[in-house]
């Protein structure tokens, strides 16, 4: 063959190879951001991580309230570090209640939100800060922050009655076509219902109401007409409002025991799907989501947290089978503890 006969040969080789493929595009970061000391939210969010990184393949961190010697602790208000990692994200779950956080910590939650970035919100982040109020943060944190991002704020809930030893409030969902929705039942919630709407209270305009819950005991005895024993459980928020999250998924429900319901944990995991624009992976009949083999929450109380626990402990304890996590006697104590 002669050289004039391999040139031609060589340009149609490389004329017809395929083009290389472009690189993938990184999976989804999902932050969540545990921080209270009432609700375990230092249990549920790494268990909700797992599920999505087992089922959806998404990158997550979880970042917790932690002690002077770095170990998780839920009772410290003003340290929660590691919030910079924000920068970097597509979605904020939020799960914090009453924090007090250094301008470093906070400002990346907030610049996450200004951005106009997805957020997740559960129960205690309608009061997700309390600043002094002679701090420069109060006015605009502890309570016109989370009315204005997530879409309300902390007001009154309808009591706690021997939390834990039996539901509290009763949820149907309310908007079945949207897609959180989808495959979710009517379920019973061990959290008391959180007053949302009502009186002169009521969600922003264009609000989606996804589920409703209904009290079945309540504090409020004659008052019902200012705090109504129904009031939305969910809802999901999208618009497009220079400074706000686009899409912003909230539910009230967060006691640990709630999400031992898979029609719970469905609408938590389509809520994170929904708000990163991933809709289209939610079939009419909903999601399947397990829990984690590991998974065995505590009851919500003050001061009930399981003690002397670091961050990659908590992380991945959910996906630990459960004879490694605790032993049988002590995971029944942690179900049954008031």
């Amino acid at each position: 063959m002669t050289l004039l006969t391999l040139v031609p040969l060589a340009f149609t080789l490389f004329a017809t190879a395929e083009p290389p493929s472009p690189p993938a595009e990184p999976s989804p970061l999902v932050v969540l951001i545990s921080g209270d000391e009432e609700y375990r939210s230092e249990e549920t969010l790494p268990m909700l991580a797992s599920i999505l990184r087992r089922d959806f393949g998404f990158r997550t961190r979880v970042l917790f309230s932690l002690d002077a010697e770095g170990r998780v602790d839920p009772e410290r208000l003003d340290h929660l570090p590691g919030t910079e990692i924000l920068a970097d994200a597509d979605l904020l779950i939020l799960f914090t209640r009453f924090r007090a956080l250094p301008e470093s910590q906070v400002r990346p939650i907030l610049n996450h939100a200004a951005a106009g970035r997805p957020i997740v919100g559960l129960r205690t982040a309608t009061h997700a800060f309390r600043y002094p109020p002679d701090h420069e943060l109060a006015s605009t944190l502890n309570e016109v922050w989370p009315q204005r991002v997530l879409g309300q704020r902390w007001i009154t809930h309808h009591g706690h009655f021997d939390e834990g030893k039996a539901p509290l409030t009763r949820v149907t969902p309310t908007e079945k076509s949207h897609p959180t929705t989808h495959g979710v039942g009517s379920f019973d919630a061990y959290s008391w219902l959180y007053h949302v709407e009502g009186g002169a209270d009521t969600l922003p305009p264009g609000t989606t109401r996804l589920a409703s819950g209904r009290a079945l005991k309540s504090i409020h005895g004659e008052r019902h007409d200012r705090f109504p024993l129904e009031n939305p459980v969910a809802w999901a928020i999208e618009r497009e409002v220079p400074g706000l999250p686009d899409r912003v998924f909230f539910t009230t429900l967060g006691h640990p025991y709630d999400f031992r319901s898979e029609d719970a944990r469905r609408l938590l995991v389509q809520g994170v799907l929904w708000s990163l624009g991933r809709e289209s992976e939610i079939p009419p009949t909903g999601l399947p989501v397990v829990t984690p083999p590991g998974w065995r929450p505590s009851n919500a109380g003050f001061g009930a947290q399981r003690p002397h626990r670091n961050p990659d402990m908590a992380v991945r304890e959910p996906d630990q089978a459960a004879e490694a996590v605790l032993p049988d006697e002590q995971i029944e104590d942690l179900q049954t503890r008031d």
